[in-house]
């Protein structure tokens, strides 16, 4: 799939951080140091950017992204101890909100760092591939 160099960076860079710091930290604690080591790999993104969530072109409020990177790919952080089925529709709705093709939701709170590719197949730069389940 297209931007898969980008998200390889991105799980790259959350990988580092997830291996140094461990689980049991704030949100916030991992976004800081994520934010650090995409800036080491050169990654070009906003960070807590506030976008416009619209229904039926009306403009309904805004939301928060963690991360929105290359203009194109949004990331949703997370630490809880492990992801679940509210969190990766959650992801998906974001996407959709946001007319975005590709977003990751990264989980620093279990064990192991937890990352999820989410794909909105109503964007058009996603037409004709096949929607998988998570």
């Amino acid at each position: 799939m297209q931007y898969e160099d980008i998200t390889h960076k991105i799980i790259g860079s959350a990988m580092k951080v997830h291996s140094t710091l461990g689980n049991g930290f704030q949100e916030v604690i991992y976004q800081r140091a994520l934010a650090i080591e995409m800036e080491k790999r050169g990654l070009c993104f906003g960070h807590e950017i506030e976008m416009s969530i619209f229904y039926d072109s009306i403009n309904i409020g805004t939301r928060r992204v963690d991360f929105f990177v290359d203009e194109k790919i949004m990331v949703e952080l997370k630490a809880v101890s492990t992801l679940d089925d509210l969190h990766l529709a959650q992801a998906m709705n974001y996407l959709e909100a946001y007319n975005l093709p590709i977003g990751l939701l990264i989980n620093f709170g279990g064990r192991s760092l937890e990352h999820k590719r989410i794909y909105n197949y109503k964007h058009p730069e996603n037409a004709g591939y096949q929607k998988r389940r998570f």
